[in-house]
C-alpha cells in the first residue's frame, strides 16, 4: 500500500493474526484452538484474507472499528510487527502461509524492517514449509519444544520428540532464520530440577543458540485435560517452593550463558528481544486479525467474536457494510483503564515503569495516585525504584499478580 506519508511520521501499528487450528489438543492448552480438516481450514483463510483487507480499508475510511477521530487514522499508521500464533500456524502448507503474509502486506504498510514472526510446532513443519515462509518475508520463528525429554513431551500430549524438534531447528537455521525463539516448560508434571537442567543443556548445545527463550511455569486452566486430572488427584505436580526453583534456574542459568531477561518469563541475546511483545507491554496500538484476536486501537479494546461459524459467515463473502463486524467484545476505556493498564502491563517488563513516561502519559506524578501502594511494596520487598523507574524485585516476580492487583483503581 503506498501513501504520502514518510515512515517517520507515522504511529507504529502492530498486527496479531490467529491460525485456530491444531493437530492434537494439548493437555494443558486452553487455546481457541481445535482439530480441523483440510475443507475447513481452506474456508477459515479465504475469511480471514477477506477480513485483513475489510479492517484495512475500514480503517482508512474512519469506521465504527477503531474508534477513529479523523480522516487520516490509517495513513498515519505503519505496522512494525506482525506475528502469526494460534494454534498452530505450521498446520497450514508454506503455501498458504507465504499468501497470508502477501495479503497484510497488500492491505497494510509494513515497515520494511518489521519483525515478522510465526509460531511452529516441530511435529508439522520442514524444509520446505519454512524456506517458503522465509522467502516470502517471515523473519522470525517461534518453535513450540516446552521439553527436551521425551517423556515429558508425551505427558503434556505434545505430537513431537525432541529429535523431531532438532530437525526442525536445523531446518530453520537452513533455511535463513537468525532470529529463532524457543519456548521451554517447567513445573511440568513429573518433572525434576535434574531434568530441567538436563534439558536447558541441550538447548544450550543447539548451534547455533536460539536468539530468544520464553522460558514459562505450566499453569493450570480450567476445562483442560490437566485441569480435570489435577481434580481428580491423578496429576502429579512439583510443589510451589520447587517451581520458583526451577524458575529461577532457568534464569540464572541463561543469564549466566549472555541471555538477558528483559520481560517476565523471556530472555534474550541482547538486541534479539522480542518487539511484538515489548509493543503489549508498552500499549503500543494493535489489531488483532482472526477468531477470537484482540486489539487496542484508539482507545478501544475489540475482540472477535469465538464462534467460528459466525466469524466465516460474516467473513466468508465480499462485504460492504462493517458496521456490525461480530466483536465478542468492544470496550472504551477510560482513563482509569489507561492508567491501570499501563501500570500492571509495564511492570511485567524488568525494566518496570517510567516514572516519567507515566507524567508525560497521564500529565501528573505517579507518586499522585500510587504513592501508598508503592511506598507499601517496596517496604514489602516486592517492588524497587531506581533511576526513574519502578520495577518488580525477584519477591515481587514471583507474587506478581498480587502486586498487578494493588494497582487496580477504585
Amino acid at each position: 500500500m503506498n501513501n504520502n506519508y514518510t515512515d517517520k511520521c507515522k504511529k507504529e501499528l502492530e498486527l496479531y493474526v490467529h491460525i485456530p487450528f491444531c493437530i492434537k489438543k494439548c493437555a494443558y492448552c486452553d487455546f481457541l484452538s481445535a482439530p480441523a480438516d483440510e475443507k475447513s481450514r481452506f474456508v477459515y483463510m479465504e475469511a480471514l484474507k477477506n477480513e485483513i483487507r475489510v479492517k484495512a480499508l475500514d480503517m482508512r475510511s474512519n469506521a465504527d472499528i477503531t474508534g477513529a477521530t479523523n480522516e487520516k487514522e490509517l495513513s498515519d499508521y505503519i505496522v512494525t510487527s506482525v506475528f502469526v500464533g494460534g494454534g498452530t500456524p505450521t498446520v497450514l502448507d508454506g503455501e498458504s502461509l507465504a499468501d497470508l503474509l502477501k495479503v497484510i502486506k497488500e492491505y497494510f504498510d509494513v515497515a520494511g524492517d518489521a519483525e515478522i514472526t510465526f509460531e511452529c510446532n516441530p511435529g508439522t513443519a520442514d524444509f520446505e514449509k519454512l524456506k517458503l515462509c522465509r522467502d516470502a518475508g517471515y523473519n522470525r520463528i517461534s518453535i513450540g519444544l516446552q521439553s527436551t525429554m521425551n517423556d515429558e513431551l508425551k505427558t503434556l500430549g505434545r505430537i513431537h520428540s525432541y529429535e523431531a524438534f532438532e530437525q526442525v531447528y536445523s531446518y530453520a537455521v537452513k533455511s535463513g532464520f537468525e532470529n529463532i525463539n524457543v519456548d521451554l516448560m517447567s513445573a511440568i508434571p513429573g518433572q525434576t530440577i535434574d531434568s530441567l537442567n538436563k534439558g536447558i543443556d541441550r538447548i544450550l548445545e543447539l548451534n547455533p543458540r536460539p536468539k530468544h527463550i520464553s522460558a514459562y511455569s505450566l499453569i493450570l486452566e480450567e476445562g483442560t485435560a490437566f485441569w480435570k486430572m489435577n481434580e481428580a488427584g491423578e496429576l502429579m505436580l512439583p510443589d510451589e517452593d520447587t517451581e520458583r526453583e526451577m524458575h529461577w534456574m532457568i534464569i540464572d542459568r541463561l543469564e549466566k550463558e549472555g541471555y538477558q531477561e528483559y520481560e517476565l518469563s523471556n530472555l534474550a541475546i541482547p538486541g534479539y528481544e522480542c518487539r511484538h511483545n515489548i509493543g503489549y507491554w508498552i500499549r503500543k496500538p494493535y489489531i488483532g486479525l482472526g477468531l477470537g484476536a484482540a486489539s487496542l486501537f484508539e482507545g478501544r479494546r475489540l475482540t472477535n467474536t469465538r464462534n467460528i461459524s459466525e466469524y466465516i459467515e460474516y467473513y466468508g463473502s465480499a462485504i460492504a457494510d462493517t458496521d456490525n463486524m461480530p466483536f465478542s467484545e468492544d470496550i472504551l476505556l477510560n482513563r482509569e483503564d489507561e492508567i491501570e493498564e499501563f501500570m500492571f502491563l509495564g511492570l511485567r517488563m524488568t525494566r518496570g515503569v517510567s516514572k516519567a513516561e507515566f507524567r508525560g502519559r497521564f500529565d501528573t506524578d505517579i507518586e499522585e495516585i500510587y504513592g501508598d501502594v508503592i511506598a507499601a511494596n517496596v517496604k514489602n520487598g516486592l517492588l524497587e525504584c531506581s533511576d526513574g523507574f519502578i520495577c518488580l524485585s525477584r519477591k515481587g516476580q514471583d507474587l506478581a499478580n498480587y502486586v498487578f492487583s494493588q494497582f487496580i483503581l477504585g
